[in-house]
Protein backbone atom coordinates (compact mmCIF):
# COMPACT_ATOMS: atom_id res chain seq x y z
CA UNK A 1 0.00 0.00 0.00
CA UNK A 2 1.53 3.38 -1.30
CA UNK A 3 1.78 6.34 1.56
CA UNK A 4 -0.51 9.11 0.26
CA UNK A 5 1.77 12.29 0.80
CA UNK A 6 2.10 16.11 -0.10
CA UNK A 7 5.67 16.91 -1.70
CA UNK A 8 7.52 20.54 -0.34
CA UNK A 9 10.90 21.87 -1.52
CA UNK A 10 12.16 24.06 0.80
CA UNK A 11 14.62 26.14 -0.84
CA UNK A 12 17.21 28.14 1.30
CA UNK A 13 20.22 30.32 0.52
CA UNK A 14 22.10 27.45 1.33
CA UNK A 15 20.29 24.40 1.52
CA UNK A 16 17.42 22.80 -0.69
CA UNK A 17 15.55 20.34 0.89
CA UNK A 18 12.68 18.26 -0.58
CA UNK A 19 10.23 16.58 2.18
CA UNK A 20 7.55 14.24 2.13
CA UNK A 21 4.57 14.64 4.84
CA UNK A 22 1.63 12.63 5.28
CA UNK A 23 -2.02 13.38 5.67
CA UNK A 24 -1.36 14.44 9.06
CA UNK A 25 1.39 16.58 8.63
CA UNK A 26 3.96 14.35 9.69
CA UNK A 27 7.12 14.43 7.51
CA UNK A 28 8.39 10.75 6.78
CA UNK A 29 11.21 11.68 4.45
CA UNK A 30 13.99 14.13 3.72
CA UNK A 31 16.63 14.68 1.43
CA UNK A 32 18.90 18.30 0.88
CA UNK A 33 21.59 19.41 -1.39
CA UNK A 34 23.64 21.96 -1.77
CA UNK A 35 24.89 23.96 -5.04
CA UNK A 36 28.27 26.21 -5.61
CA UNK A 37 27.03 29.28 -6.52
CA UNK A 38 27.52 30.43 -9.77
CA UNK A 39 28.24 34.48 -10.95
CA UNK A 40 26.02 37.03 -12.90
CA UNK A 41 26.69 39.03 -15.75
CA UNK A 42 28.52 41.91 -13.37
CA UNK A 43 30.40 39.09 -11.53
CA UNK A 44 28.34 38.67 -8.62
CA UNK A 45 27.07 35.29 -6.79
CA UNK A 46 24.24 33.92 -7.50
CA UNK A 47 21.91 30.81 -7.59
CA UNK A 48 22.83 28.34 -10.06
CA UNK A 49 19.10 28.33 -11.77
CA UNK A 50 19.78 25.51 -13.86
CA UNK A 51 21.48 23.10 -11.85
CA UNK A 52 18.43 23.76 -8.86
CA UNK A 53 15.90 23.39 -11.87
CA UNK A 54 17.43 19.98 -12.82
CA UNK A 55 17.74 18.89 -9.10
CA UNK A 56 14.26 19.87 -8.98
CA UNK A 57 12.76 17.82 -11.72
CA UNK A 58 15.08 14.48 -10.97
CA UNK A 59 13.92 14.03 -7.03
CA UNK A 60 10.28 14.36 -7.91
CA UNK A 61 10.48 12.78 -10.59
CA UNK A 62 12.06 9.72 -8.60
CA UNK A 63 9.77 9.90 -5.64
CA UNK A 64 7.12 10.25 -8.29
CA UNK A 65 8.01 6.73 -9.48
CA UNK A 66 8.68 5.31 -5.86
CA UNK A 67 6.63 1.99 -5.02
CA UNK A 68 6.47 3.57 -1.33
CA UNK A 69 4.84 7.15 -2.17
CA UNK A 70 1.70 8.38 -3.65
CA UNK A 71 2.25 11.77 -4.58
CA UNK A 72 -1.01 13.92 -4.09
CA UNK A 73 -0.16 17.26 -3.97
CA UNK A 74 3.55 19.10 -4.44
CA UNK A 75 4.25 23.11 -3.13
CA UNK A 76 7.39 25.43 -2.83
CA UNK A 77 8.86 27.55 -0.57
CA UNK A 78 11.72 30.02 -0.80
CA UNK A 79 13.54 32.70 0.37
CA UNK A 80 12.37 36.33 -0.68
CA UNK A 81 13.20 39.14 -2.68
CA UNK A 82 14.07 36.96 -5.51
CA UNK A 83 13.09 37.69 -9.36
CA UNK A 84 13.37 35.43 -12.34
CA UNK A 85 12.31 37.20 -15.80
CA UNK A 86 11.18 34.88 -18.75
CA UNK A 87 10.93 35.83 -22.20
CA UNK A 88 7.17 34.56 -23.99
CA UNK A 89 8.19 30.90 -24.66
CA UNK A 90 8.99 30.59 -20.57
CA UNK A 91 12.59 30.78 -21.09
CA UNK A 92 14.92 32.54 -18.33
CA UNK A 93 16.32 35.74 -19.70
CA UNK A 94 18.68 36.45 -16.89
CA UNK A 95 20.70 35.09 -14.15
CA UNK A 96 18.97 35.38 -10.69
CA UNK A 97 19.66 38.74 -9.44
CA UNK A 98 20.93 38.28 -5.89
CA UNK A 99 19.35 40.63 -3.29
CA UNK A 100 22.89 41.36 -2.21
CA UNK A 101 23.92 42.93 -5.06
CA UNK A 102 25.12 46.84 -5.04
CA UNK A 103 22.96 48.74 -6.78
CA UNK A 104 23.81 52.63 -8.53
CA UNK A 105 22.92 55.39 -5.59
CA UNK A 106 21.70 57.56 -8.87
CA UNK A 107 19.26 54.49 -9.59
CA UNK A 108 17.86 55.18 -6.11
CA UNK A 109 17.64 58.49 -6.03
CA UNK A 110 16.19 58.71 -9.01
CA UNK A 111 13.48 56.27 -8.21
CA UNK A 112 12.50 58.52 -5.01
CA UNK A 113 12.64 61.82 -6.53
CA UNK A 114 10.16 60.23 -8.63
CA UNK A 115 7.87 58.36 -6.11
CA UNK A 116 8.70 59.55 -2.92
CA UNK A 117 9.20 61.70 -0.58
CA UNK A 118 11.20 58.29 0.88
CA UNK A 119 8.89 58.78 4.18
CA UNK A 120 5.59 58.40 2.93
CA UNK A 121 6.42 55.80 0.42
CA UNK A 122 7.79 53.14 2.91
CA UNK A 123 4.62 53.66 4.78
CA UNK A 124 2.43 53.38 2.13
CA UNK A 125 4.70 50.10 0.96
CA UNK A 126 5.45 48.90 4.83
CA UNK A 127 9.13 48.15 2.60
CA UNK A 128 12.23 50.72 3.62
CA UNK A 129 14.66 51.86 1.18
CA UNK A 130 17.02 48.50 1.19
CA UNK A 131 18.37 48.31 -2.49
CA UNK A 132 17.90 44.71 -4.45
CA UNK A 133 16.11 43.67 -1.19
CA UNK A 134 13.51 45.35 -2.50
CA UNK A 135 12.48 43.28 -5.62
CA UNK A 136 10.63 46.08 -7.06
CA UNK A 137 14.02 48.01 -6.98
CA UNK A 138 14.90 44.97 -8.90
CA UNK A 139 12.18 45.97 -11.47
CA UNK A 140 12.89 49.17 -11.98
CA UNK A 141 16.84 48.33 -12.04
CA UNK A 142 16.78 46.25 -14.96
CA UNK A 143 14.18 48.61 -16.62
CA UNK A 144 16.56 51.54 -16.48
CA UNK A 145 19.98 49.74 -17.24
CA UNK A 146 18.81 46.89 -19.52
CA UNK A 147 16.17 47.98 -21.82
CA UNK A 148 17.66 45.40 -24.36
CA UNK A 149 16.89 42.62 -22.02
CA UNK A 150 13.57 44.46 -20.33
CA UNK A 151 11.90 44.23 -23.89
CA UNK A 152 11.64 40.93 -23.86
CA UNK A 153 10.72 40.48 -20.66
CA UNK A 154 6.90 38.49 -20.83
CA UNK A 155 6.43 37.73 -17.07
CA UNK A 156 8.59 38.22 -13.73
CA UNK A 157 7.95 36.17 -11.32
CA UNK A 158 8.73 35.88 -7.62
CA UNK A 159 11.21 33.05 -6.65
CA UNK A 160 8.41 30.52 -5.40
CA UNK A 161 6.41 31.04 -8.17
CA UNK A 162 8.78 30.43 -10.49
CA UNK A 163 9.63 27.01 -9.00
CA UNK A 164 5.73 26.13 -9.38
CA UNK A 165 5.98 27.49 -12.83
CA UNK A 166 8.52 24.92 -13.11
CA UNK A 167 5.86 22.08 -13.21
CA UNK A 168 2.33 23.59 -14.22
CA UNK A 169 3.82 26.25 -17.64
CA UNK A 170 1.17 28.90 -15.96
CA UNK A 171 2.74 32.54 -14.81
CA UNK A 172 0.84 33.60 -11.58
CA UNK A 173 1.52 35.93 -8.58
CA UNK A 174 0.60 35.64 -5.11
CA UNK A 175 0.21 37.83 -1.68
CA UNK A 176 3.26 36.52 0.51
CA UNK A 177 5.84 37.05 -2.15
CA UNK A 178 4.43 40.76 -3.58
CA UNK A 179 3.78 41.66 0.53
CA UNK A 180 7.74 40.92 1.16
CA UNK A 181 9.33 44.18 1.98
CA UNK A 182 9.30 44.70 -2.52
CA UNK A 183 8.25 48.01 -2.63
CA UNK A 184 5.26 46.81 -4.77
CA UNK A 185 2.55 46.95 -2.46
CA UNK A 186 0.41 50.24 -1.39
CA UNK A 187 -1.20 48.47 2.19
CA UNK A 188 -3.52 51.95 2.15
CA UNK A 189 -5.12 50.99 -1.36
CA UNK A 190 -4.36 47.23 -1.01
CA UNK A 191 -3.62 47.41 -4.04
CA UNK A 192 0.24 47.51 -6.15
CA UNK A 193 1.85 51.17 -5.86
CA UNK A 194 0.94 53.61 -8.26
CA UNK A 195 4.96 53.78 -9.51
CA UNK A 196 4.21 50.28 -10.75
CA UNK A 197 1.33 51.14 -12.97
CA UNK A 198 3.53 54.58 -14.20
CA UNK A 199 6.35 52.34 -15.15
CA UNK A 200 4.06 50.06 -16.68
CA UNK A 201 5.83 47.28 -14.78
CA UNK A 202 2.16 45.73 -14.04
CA UNK A 203 1.81 44.12 -17.44
CA UNK A 204 4.58 41.90 -17.01
CA UNK A 205 3.18 40.82 -13.57
CA UNK A 206 1.48 37.96 -13.56
CA UNK A 207 -2.55 37.52 -12.09
CA UNK A 208 -2.70 37.61 -8.42
CA UNK A 209 -3.88 34.90 -6.65
CA UNK A 210 -4.70 33.35 -3.35
CA UNK A 211 -1.70 32.06 -2.03
CA UNK A 212 -4.05 28.64 -1.01
CA UNK A 213 -4.53 28.15 -4.59
CA UNK A 214 -3.57 25.08 -6.64
CA UNK A 215 -3.74 23.29 -9.88
CA UNK A 216 -5.13 19.90 -10.92
CA UNK A 217 -2.43 18.55 -13.55
CA UNK A 218 -1.91 15.40 -14.71
CA UNK A 219 1.67 15.46 -14.45
CA UNK A 220 3.17 12.61 -15.98
CA UNK A 221 0.42 10.81 -16.23
CA UNK A 222 -0.34 11.00 -12.71
CA UNK A 223 -3.25 13.79 -11.18
CA UNK A 224 -1.33 16.02 -8.68
CA UNK A 225 -2.42 19.06 -7.05
CA UNK A 226 0.42 21.96 -7.71
CA UNK A 227 0.95 24.98 -4.92
CA UNK A 228 2.13 28.68 -6.42
CA UNK A 229 4.08 28.90 -4.01
CA UNK A 230 4.84 30.99 -0.59
CA UNK A 231 7.58 33.17 0.72
CA UNK A 232 9.50 31.32 3.26
CA UNK A 233 9.14 33.93 6.31
CA UNK A 234 5.21 33.34 6.14
CA UNK A 235 5.28 29.88 5.17
CA UNK A 236 6.87 29.20 8.74
CA UNK A 237 4.23 31.87 10.48
CA UNK A 238 1.10 30.00 9.13
CA UNK A 239 1.00 26.93 11.07
CA UNK A 240 0.54 29.20 14.28
CA UNK A 241 -1.71 31.72 12.39
CA UNK A 242 -4.08 28.23 11.11
CA UNK A 243 -3.87 26.86 14.94
CA UNK A 244 -4.01 29.66 17.71
CA UNK A 245 -7.53 31.24 17.56
CA UNK A 246 -6.24 34.10 19.77
CA UNK A 247 -3.92 37.10 19.08
CA UNK A 248 -0.29 36.67 19.07
CA UNK A 249 3.31 37.64 18.49
CA UNK A 250 5.87 35.00 16.94
CA UNK A 251 9.19 35.52 17.42
CA UNK A 252 11.63 33.77 15.47
CA UNK A 253 14.76 33.89 16.85
CA UNK A 254 18.30 32.86 14.97
CA UNK A 255 20.53 35.32 13.25
CA UNK A 256 17.99 37.96 13.51
CA UNK A 257 15.24 37.54 15.90
CA UNK A 258 12.11 38.50 13.94
CA UNK A 259 8.87 39.77 15.72
CA UNK A 260 5.74 39.21 13.54
CA UNK A 261 2.29 40.51 14.80
CA UNK A 262 -0.48 38.72 12.16
CA UNK A 263 -3.24 40.53 13.83
CA UNK A 264 -2.27 44.03 13.49
CA UNK A 265 -4.90 46.20 13.35
CA UNK A 266 -2.59 49.54 11.78
CA UNK A 267 -1.04 47.97 9.27
CA UNK A 268 0.45 51.38 8.08
CA UNK A 269 4.14 52.46 9.36
CA UNK A 270 5.26 54.67 11.67
CA UNK A 271 8.47 56.97 11.67
CA UNK A 272 9.41 55.41 14.82
CA UNK A 273 8.63 52.06 13.69
CA UNK A 274 10.61 52.69 10.81
CA UNK A 275 13.90 53.74 12.96
CA UNK A 276 12.91 50.32 14.41
CA UNK A 277 13.47 48.67 11.31
CA UNK A 278 9.82 47.25 11.03
CA UNK A 279 8.53 46.00 7.40
CA UNK A 280 5.42 44.04 6.30
CA UNK A 281 5.07 41.52 5.20
CA UNK A 282 1.30 39.90 4.02
CA UNK A 283 -0.71 37.01 5.00
CA UNK A 284 -1.98 34.23 2.59
CA UNK A 285 -5.20 36.70 2.03
CA UNK A 286 -3.43 39.63 1.64
CA UNK A 287 -3.79 41.22 4.98
CA UNK A 288 -0.68 42.75 6.58
CA UNK A 289 1.77 41.04 8.95
CA UNK A 290 3.50 44.06 10.85
CA UNK A 291 7.16 42.70 11.92
CA UNK A 292 10.24 44.32 13.76
CA UNK A 293 13.67 42.32 13.45
CA UNK A 294 17.02 43.15 15.46
CA UNK A 295 20.16 41.69 14.78
CA UNK A 296 20.30 39.52 18.64
CA UNK A 297 21.81 35.97 17.59
CA UNK A 298 24.50 37.65 15.65
CA UNK A 299 25.45 40.01 18.69
CA UNK A 300 24.78 37.10 21.02
CA UNK A 301 27.47 34.75 19.05
CA UNK A 302 30.29 38.07 18.69
CA UNK A 303 30.07 39.19 23.11
CA UNK A 304 30.01 35.25 23.79
CA UNK A 305 32.92 34.74 22.49
CA UNK A 306 34.51 37.71 23.90
CA UNK A 307 33.50 36.79 27.44
CA UNK A 308 34.47 33.16 26.54
CA UNK A 309 38.06 34.66 25.94
CA UNK A 310 38.10 37.64 28.90
CA UNK A 311 37.01 35.03 31.51
CA UNK A 312 39.29 32.01 30.23
CA UNK A 313 36.46 29.32 29.47
CA UNK A 314 35.67 27.38 26.61
CA UNK A 315 34.21 28.94 23.92
CA UNK A 316 30.96 27.02 24.08
CA UNK A 317 30.99 27.28 28.25
CA UNK A 318 28.10 29.64 27.65
CA UNK A 319 25.34 26.70 26.84
CA UNK A 320 25.84 24.92 30.45
CA UNK A 321 24.43 28.21 32.17
CA UNK A 322 21.32 28.23 33.40
CA UNK A 323 19.51 30.95 35.39
CA UNK A 324 20.27 32.33 38.76
CA UNK A 325 17.73 34.58 40.45
CA UNK A 326 20.62 35.31 42.54
CA UNK A 327 23.13 36.51 39.86
CA UNK A 328 20.28 38.32 38.56
CA UNK A 329 19.52 40.71 41.57
CA UNK A 330 23.11 41.54 41.88
CA UNK A 331 22.99 42.76 38.73
CA UNK A 332 19.90 44.69 38.36
CA UNK A 333 20.25 46.36 41.87
CA UNK A 334 22.65 49.19 40.21
CA UNK A 335 21.78 48.25 36.79
CA UNK A 336 23.82 50.08 33.91
CA UNK A 337 24.49 48.96 30.28
CA UNK A 338 27.81 47.53 30.11
CA UNK A 339 28.64 46.43 26.07
CA UNK A 340 29.80 48.21 23.34
CA UNK A 341 27.47 46.57 20.32
CA UNK A 342 29.44 45.10 17.79
CA UNK A 343 26.58 44.94 15.17
CA UNK A 344 23.43 46.95 16.79
CA UNK A 345 23.70 50.78 17.31
CA UNK A 346 21.39 51.58 20.83
CA UNK A 347 21.35 54.99 22.53
CA UNK A 348 22.11 53.41 25.88
CA UNK A 349 25.45 51.58 24.80
CA UNK A 350 29.00 52.71 26.15
CA UNK A 351 31.97 53.98 23.85
CA UNK A 352 33.26 50.61 24.84
CA UNK A 353 32.55 47.31 26.94
CA UNK A 354 33.26 47.02 30.86
CA UNK A 355 33.63 44.30 32.79
CA UNK A 356 33.66 44.72 36.56
CA UNK A 357 32.45 40.73 37.50
CA UNK A 358 34.92 38.60 38.61
CA UNK A 359 33.41 35.66 37.12
CA UNK A 360 31.58 34.53 33.54
CA UNK A 361 27.96 33.73 35.06
CA UNK A 362 27.56 37.12 35.96
CA UNK A 363 29.11 38.95 33.17
CA UNK A 364 26.70 36.02 31.25
CA UNK A 365 23.92 37.36 33.26
CA UNK A 366 24.42 41.29 32.42
CA UNK A 367 24.64 40.56 28.54
CA UNK A 368 21.72 38.53 28.28
CA UNK A 369 19.60 40.89 30.22
CA UNK A 370 20.84 44.01 28.28
CA UNK A 371 19.79 41.30 24.98
CA UNK A 372 16.46 40.77 26.74
CA UNK A 373 15.62 44.34 27.19
CA UNK A 374 16.43 45.13 23.55
CA UNK A 375 14.32 41.86 22.04
CA UNK A 376 11.17 42.97 24.55
CA UNK A 377 11.46 46.96 22.67
CA UNK A 378 11.28 44.98 19.45
CA UNK A 379 8.08 42.95 20.47
CA UNK A 380 6.65 46.11 22.18
CA UNK A 381 7.14 48.10 19.16
CA UNK A 382 5.33 45.50 16.84
CA UNK A 383 2.39 44.91 18.90
CA UNK A 384 1.78 49.18 18.91
CA UNK A 385 -1.64 49.42 20.18
CA UNK A 386 -3.00 46.25 19.91
CA UNK A 387 -4.25 44.34 22.61
CA UNK A 388 -2.57 40.70 22.61
CA UNK A 389 -1.14 38.86 25.23
CA UNK A 390 -0.05 36.03 24.29
CA UNK A 391 3.60 35.35 22.85
CA UNK A 392 5.47 32.19 21.03
CA UNK A 393 9.40 32.38 20.93
CA UNK A 394 10.70 29.34 18.13
CA UNK A 395 14.33 29.40 17.03
CA UNK A 396 17.61 29.13 18.73
CA UNK A 397 17.00 31.23 21.57
CA UNK A 398 14.56 28.74 23.05
CA UNK A 399 17.23 26.46 24.34
CA UNK A 400 18.62 29.17 26.49
CA UNK A 401 17.53 29.02 29.56
CA UNK A 402 18.61 32.61 30.72
CA UNK A 403 17.20 34.55 27.90
CA UNK A 404 13.53 32.86 28.06
CA UNK A 405 13.31 33.13 31.92
CA UNK A 406 14.02 36.84 31.55
CA UNK A 407 12.00 37.38 28.62
CA UNK A 408 9.04 35.82 30.72
CA UNK A 409 10.18 38.16 32.95
CA UNK A 410 10.37 41.29 31.42
CA UNK A 411 6.79 40.59 29.98
CA UNK A 412 5.25 39.48 32.76
CA UNK A 413 1.80 40.50 31.37
CA UNK A 414 2.45 38.03 28.57
CA UNK A 415 1.81 34.26 28.11
CA UNK A 416 4.95 32.77 27.11
CA UNK A 417 5.35 29.67 25.13
CA UNK A 418 8.35 28.33 23.25
CA UNK A 419 7.97 26.28 20.53
CA UNK A 420 10.41 23.74 18.63
CA UNK A 421 10.50 22.52 14.91
CA UNK A 422 12.93 21.70 12.34
CA UNK A 423 10.63 21.64 9.49
CA UNK A 424 9.83 25.61 9.87
CA UNK A 425 8.48 26.73 6.48
CA UNK A 426 8.59 23.32 4.56
CA UNK A 427 5.60 21.85 7.42
CA UNK A 428 3.81 25.84 6.42
CA UNK A 429 3.83 25.18 2.62
CA UNK A 430 2.28 21.78 2.69
CA UNK A 431 -0.80 23.31 5.52
CA UNK A 432 -1.05 26.10 2.68
CA UNK A 433 -2.12 23.61 0.30
CA UNK A 434 -4.27 20.98 2.36
CA UNK A 435 -7.53 20.71 2.72
CA UNK A 436 -7.38 19.88 6.49
CA UNK A 437 -8.26 22.41 9.50
CA UNK A 438 -5.76 21.95 12.27
CA UNK A 439 -6.97 22.24 16.14
CA UNK A 440 -5.89 23.80 18.92
CA UNK A 441 -3.52 20.86 19.85
CA UNK A 442 -1.22 21.36 16.97
CA UNK A 443 1.42 22.81 18.41
CA UNK A 444 1.73 20.83 21.15
CA UNK A 445 1.46 17.84 19.05
CA UNK A 446 3.90 18.87 16.57
CA UNK A 447 6.28 21.76 18.02
CA UNK A 448 7.34 20.49 21.46
CA UNK A 449 4.59 23.53 22.87
CA UNK A 450 6.33 24.41 25.98
CA UNK A 451 4.83 26.83 28.90
CA UNK A 452 6.94 29.45 30.65
CA UNK A 453 6.01 30.91 33.94
CA UNK A 454 7.32 34.16 35.32
CA UNK A 455 9.40 33.41 38.46
CA UNK A 456 8.08 35.20 41.39
CA UNK A 457 9.97 38.54 42.68
CA UNK A 458 11.15 37.98 46.01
Amino acid sequence: MKTHVTAIFDIGKTNKKFFLFDNDHQEIYREYIRFDEIEDEDGHPTENLPALQKWLKDVFNRILDSENYNIKAINFSTYGASIVYLDKNGNVLTPLDNYTKPIDDKIINDFYKKYGPEETFTTETGSPKSGMLNSGMQLYWIKQTRPDVYKHVKYALHFPQYLSFIFTGIPLSEYTSIGCHTSLWNYDTKDYHKWVYEEEIDKILPPIVSTETSINMNYNGKRIKIGVGIHDSFSALLPYVRSIKKPFILVSTGTWSISLNPHATNPKLTEKEIENECINYMRINGKAVKSSRIFLGNEYKIQVQKLAKHYNVASDYHKTVDFSYNLYTKIVDNFEHLFFWESLTTETMPKKTKLPYDNFELAYHHLITELVILQVESIKTVIGNDKIKRLYVDGGFTDNDVFIRLLSHYLRDMKLKTTTSSLGSALGAAIAISDSKLNSKFLKDNYSLKKHVPFIIK
